[in-house]
């Protein structure tokens, strides 16, 4: 059973259950998710850890050159991504996250918060306790969960067809036996390597510059004639030349 359908299923069961209880099931609330589940209407002005959650999962619709930071402030650039990731959607894009907003978001997570087309283990082939890099496990992971998120958004932008990950977090060892540059943002846990599937990697590396990602690597920059690199580097750096990045 794909994740997919199982929470297809359990939508239906808890809608019986709600019927049965005599509850009517309204737009105006949003459901309880396995995950994380927000408590009030969030909009500009507004800052918390309920702010930092819904940045995690908008930062992926930061829009051309943009980098959302995950600071658990509410500001323009939150309420710019809430509203592209709205209208991506088809939502009414007014930048304020409301129950309509939050239901799409847990339709598109799974109960460990990955989005429901990414999983830890795609992002982790090299060491599954995430022990060993530049970070601490914690760090590495959380910083993996926030790539899968923009990779997530990168999908749906390219018609929801499959992205192919082929490499992720490395721990120095990992990173050494694969001959990895000393300072790779794959020891940080926040990189992706993308190889070719129904886009090419050229696709991939133009598309990705919409999505958050200040670092983008591809065909032309040495090393990188099979594979997109993204990351989420503290400042810009794309090198691209073969697909005029």
């Amino acid at each position: 059973m794909t994740r997919r359908t199982a929470r297809l299923i359990l939508s239906i069961v808890m809608l019986i259950a709600a019927t049965l209880g005599g509850v009517v099931a309204t737009t105006g609330t949003a459901q309880a998710d396995g995950c994380y589940t927000w408590s009030r209407t969030l909009s500009s002005g507004a800052s918390g850890a309920d702010v930092t959650q819904l940045q995690i999962r908008v930062a992926g619709h930061a829009g051309s050159g943009g980098a959302l930071a995950v600071d658990g402030a509410y500001g323009p650039a939150t309420t710019a991504a809430v509203k592209r990731f709205q209208t991506a959607y088809g939502l009414a894009a007014d930048g304020v996250a409301g129950p309509a907003t939050f239901d799409k978001i847990y339709a598109l997570q799974d109960n460990d918060c990955t989005p429901i087309h990414f999983t830890y283990a795609e992002l982790n082939t090299c060491n599954s306790t995430w022990a060993g890099g530049a970070v601490s496990a914690s760090t590495a992971k959380a910083n993996a969960l926030r790539t899968m998120w923009k990779l997530e958004a990168l999908r749906h932008a390219l018609g929801d067809q499959p992205i192919r990950v082929t490499s992720g977090f490395r721990s120095h060892a990992c990173n050494d036996a694969v001959g990895g540059a000393a300072g790779s943002r794959h020891l940080y846990g926040d990189a992706a390597d993308l190889g070719s599937g129904p886009h090419s990697l050229c696709r991939l590396a133009q598309q990705a510059r919409n999505h958050g990602f200040n670092g983008i690597l591809g065909p032309g920059y040495p090393g990188h004639g099979d594979h997109t690199h993204l990351d989420h580097r503290a400042s810009r750096f794309w090198s691209a030349s073969a697909c005029g990045i």
